[in-house]
């Protein structure tokens, strides 16, 4: 009799913990030295502006069965701009983004569908300055898990979209000046490209050198 029951608090635990249990085998976190965002803008029409963004945390809910399930909560940090002319990224940050009252970008998603053979279609709340709109990302991946120096599983993929500066109120006369030739001085347009490593939530905390090979 102890045994059966023994047995059946067995079965009892494996069904209510095995929930849990996969939860926890789709949660991943974003690689922060791994990760990138990055875009570019048309200057004055005739040349194009290529700029990135770092320092990229978050969480994400991974199940490859069902992509209906994905979650992603993650933030950008806007003081890692960089344009390639330190001048520039000074005035973008202070002038128009206002980091010392928004320090960072949320996007939050709210709806991830399949869109082909290894392609996602994520929709979400993209964040910036305070206003909030609603944006989709074309996602390519995720990949296949590969391993890396220290032994931590590792996905990649890389997503895009386009948004209005305006629309989160990036403006200026810097920005929206008109130029000679006609048109403003730079593009409303903004072409983003996220180049994203995950990490499994339960390895994020490995660091030091390369794992042993066994």
């Amino acid at each position: 009799m102890q045994i059966r029951s023994g047995l059946r608090l067995a079965l009892v635990a494996g069904v209510l913990l095995a929930p849990a249990l996969f939860a926890q085998d789709n949660a991943w976190s974003l690689s922060t030295l791994d990760s990138f965002a990055n875009f570019t803008v048309k200057h004055l029409m005739v040349s194009t502006v290529h700029g990135s963004m770092g320092g990229l945390k978050g969480t994400v809910t991974y199940d490859p069965k069902d992509p209906s399930k994905d979650v992603v909560d993650a933030t950008i940090d806007v003081n890692t701009l960089q344009t390639g002319v330190a001048k520039r990224d000074d005035q973008v940050k202070t002038d128009y983004f206002d980091v010392q009252k928004f320090p960072t970008i949320t996007f939050k998603s709210t709806k991830v569908a399949k869109a082909g053979a290894g392609k996602l279609n994520m929709t979400g709340n993209l964040t910036i300055k305070g206003t909030t709109r609603q944006v989709v990302l074309a996602i390519d991946g995720p990949s296949a898990i590969v391993k890396d120096a220290q032994g931590r599983s590792k996905i990649g993929l890389t997503a895009t979209t386009k948004i209005s500066r305006k629309d989160y109120g990036i403006v200026g006369t810097a920005l929206d000046g008109v130029a000679e030739t006609g048109g403003i001085i730079v593009s409303d347009e903004v072409q983003i490209e996220l180049d994203i490593e995950l990490v499994p939530t339960s390895q994020a905390g490995i660091v030091g050198p390369a794992a042993k090979p066994k």
